[in-house]
C-alpha cells in the first residue's frame, strides 16, 4: 500500500465516513473506527467535538491540509464580505490541486497535489507547480504537452464514481479546463455532507 493510499484510508477510518466516495475505502467493508476499541458504541459528541470533526473532515478532504494552511484560508474567508462558510468552500475549490482533481485529470486529491508539484500543469499557458495556487474565474488550466500521455490521466477520466461539476468546462481531448465560476457549497459534489457552518463556529470559539 502506498503512503498516499494509507493516508486516505486512515482519514476515512478516523472520520468514520468514506469522504471521497472511493469504492476501495475500508468504510465500505467495516463502518467502525480504527483500533482495538473501534467497535464500541460511539459516544454522542459534544458541540466542540462536532465542530472539530466538521473541520477535520473538510481539511482532510482537500488532501489533509495542515492546520496552519487551513487556518490561513479560513482567515481569508472571514475577511471577505458575505457568508464565511460559503467563502471558505469557494477558496478551497479555487486551489489548483482541487481544480485538477475536480476535472478528473487525476484519480485522487493527493495525486492532484503531486501532479501539480511535478510540473505537469499550465495555467493560462504558464507552468505552475504550486498546489495551493489560487485560480481565478476564466483561467485555463491544461496538462503540459509532454505529460498528456501519462497513464494516470486516462485512469482518472475513466472513473465512474464522480462527475465533473458544472463550474468547470473540461475538454478531455485537449486536456484543458476552464474555471468558469467560484462555486458555493451547494455546487460542490461532495460524497458526504460537509458543514462549513460548524467550522465557522469552531474558529469563533477557539
Amino acid at each position: 500500500m502506498t503512503k498516499r493510499t494509507a493516508a486516505k484510508h486512515k482519514i476515512d477510518r478516523r472520520m468514520g465516513e468514506n469522504i471521497w466516495g472511493r469504492p476501495k475505502s475500508p468504510l465500505n467493508k467495516r463502518e467502525y473506527g480504527p483500533g482495538q476499541h473501534g467497535q464500541r458504541r460511539k459516544q454522542k459528541l459534544s458541540d466542540f467535538g462536532t465542530q472539530l470533526r466538521a473541520k477535520q473532515k473538510l481539511k482532510g478532504y482537500y488532501g489533509d491540509l495542515t492546520e496552519k494552511q487551513f487556518r490561513k484560508i479560513y482567515g481569508e474567508a472571514e475577511r471577505v464580505k458575505g457568508d464565511t462558510g460559503e467563502m471558505l468552500i469557494g477558496l478551497l475549490e479555487r486551489r489548483l490541486d482541487a481544480v485538477v482533481y475536480r476535472a478528473k485529470l487525476v484519480p485522487t486529491v493527493f495525486a492532484a497535489r503531486q501532479f501539480v508539484n511535478h510540473g505537469h500543469v499550465l495555467v493560462n499557458g504558464k507552468a505552475v507547480n504550486i498546489a495551493s495556487y489560487r485560480v481565478k474565474e476564466g483561467d485555463i488550466i491544461e496538462v503540459r504537452q509532454k505529460s498528456k500521455q501519462l497513464a494516470i490521466i486516462a485512469e482518472a477520466i475513466a472513473l465512474t464514481e464522480r462527475d465533473v461539476p458544472d463550474y468547470l468546462e473540461v475538454d478531455n481531448t485537449k486536456l484543458t479546463v476552464k474555471f468558469v465560476r467560484t462555486p458555493g457549497l451547494g455546487d460542490v459534489p461532495y460524497p458526504v455532507q460537509m458543514e462549513p457552518n460548524l467550522v465557522v463556529e469552531f474558529y469563533a470559539k477557539n
